[in-house]
């Protein structure tokens, strides 16, 4: 029986711990130390022709993407689909020994165009070609919902992600249970709760308007509303499960043991450290937050009372909600990576992806 910090939270609480943007050494080393599933953003793809380890076999797929389509966004999502297949198949036998309990590997594609469902849904479409064990990520945005209502009815697992507010949260479990009553389907569904990014837009905006806040106070913030999701999740009866996610510190995770949930971090700066420091296995998810700092974060921080209320942001104002931008502009940067490096490449590339003579 292991000791590991992953194999104790796995054991000793219902938590689950998912790899983020892996290279197949760090999904490898992930499963080892007790992963049960993983997911990829859109940076993934410029991540991995950065990657001193992955870098040569991520420049060969992306000349053969090149090379099996004209348009340069195809190309960039046929490189993303290379990329993401090997990570597939090393998660894939845990899928298999779970009965699909366990094993997803979630894939988000075009950042550019993820305001058209036509497009989110095409690139599903494709994406779900990869393997069975595979879940779609789709942004939770008007465009998002609209195509998820699609695709719930698909029976297509989703992992709903840039969610940063309840609002959000609320839309899209109610829209699944729209859809899946009216379609007799109830593929798995995951609403990820974006709690770290969230925290970084919070500490921006005090930083940048000089505010007069604790520390203690606000490193709360994102925790807090993830917290408040989950119970309306749980009082309600929704049908999905959170996921934790854009973990910017060890908190991020250790704050989460105790929920029925997933949190996804990186290996590198957090599930390693995590790994080697090997804290205890303590539940502190459902404790209360303290309402003097609910208080302080709803008085001094707009965005805050926005994630907070259940009616604080309409449908249409979630793309433009600020730590949902802060979040997608990352993306957007990285994806742009890849589409130049595709313009670069095309022009020396002969037929079937080899370099002109």
């Amino acid at each position: 029986m292991s000791d590991h910090y992953f194999h104790r939270v796995n054991r000793l609480s219902p938590t689950k711990f998912w790899i983020n943007n892996p290279t197949r050494e760090d999904a490898a080393w992930a499963i080892e130390e007790g992963a049960l599933g993983c997911t990829n953003n859109p940076s993934y793809s410029f991540k991995m022709l950065q990657s001193p380890v992955e870098g040569g076999l991520a420049r060969r797929y992306l000349a053969e993407a090149i090379a099996e389509s004209k348009d340069d966004d195809e190309a960039a999502a046929i490189f993303q689909r290379k990329l993401v297949k090997g990570i597939q198949e090393i998660f894939h036998p845990i899928w298999e020994e779970s009965r699909g309990e366990n094993g997803y590997v979630s894939i988000q594609g075009d950042p550019i165009h993820e305001d058209d469902p036509d497009v989110i849904i095409h690139e599903a479409r494709e994406n779900r070609k990869l393997g069975e064990n595979i879940a779609i990520k789709i942004p939770c945005t008007k465009a998002g919902l609209d195509a998820m209502e699609t695709l719930v009815a698909e029976d297509c697992p989703i992992n709903a992600t840039e969610i940063m507010s309840v609002s959000q949260g609320i839309a899209l479990c109610e829209m699944y249970e729209k859809v899946s009553k009216k379609a007799g389907k109830r593929p798995p569904l995951w609403l990820s709760f974006i709690a770290g990014i969230y925290d970084e837009q919070l500490q921006n905006y005090v930083r940048d308007n000089k505010l007069d806040i604790e520390g203690d106070v606000l490193r709360q913030a994102g925790l807090a509303a993830a917290r408040k999701m989950y119970a309306i999740m749980h009082d309600r009866r929704y049908r999905a499960i959170m996921i934790g996610g854009g973990a910017r510190q060890l908190y991020h995770f250790t704050e989460m043991v105790g929920g029925d949930l997933v949190v996804t971090i990186n290996r590198v700066g957090t599930a390693d450290l995590l790994v080697e420091q090997n804290p205890d296995v303590v539940h502190r998810f459902l404790n209360p937050v303290p309402p003097l700092v609910i208080d302080e974060l709803l008085a001094k921080l707009p965005d805050f009372r926005k994630g907070w209320y259940p009616d604080g942001l309409d449908v249409a104002e979630f793309e433009e909600f600020a730590p949902v931008v802060l979040f997608r502009s990352s993306f957007l940067k990285s994806w742009r990576g890849v589409l130049a490096e595709i313009a670069r490449l095309r022009p020396e590339l002969a037929p079937g992806g080899k370099p002109r003579a």
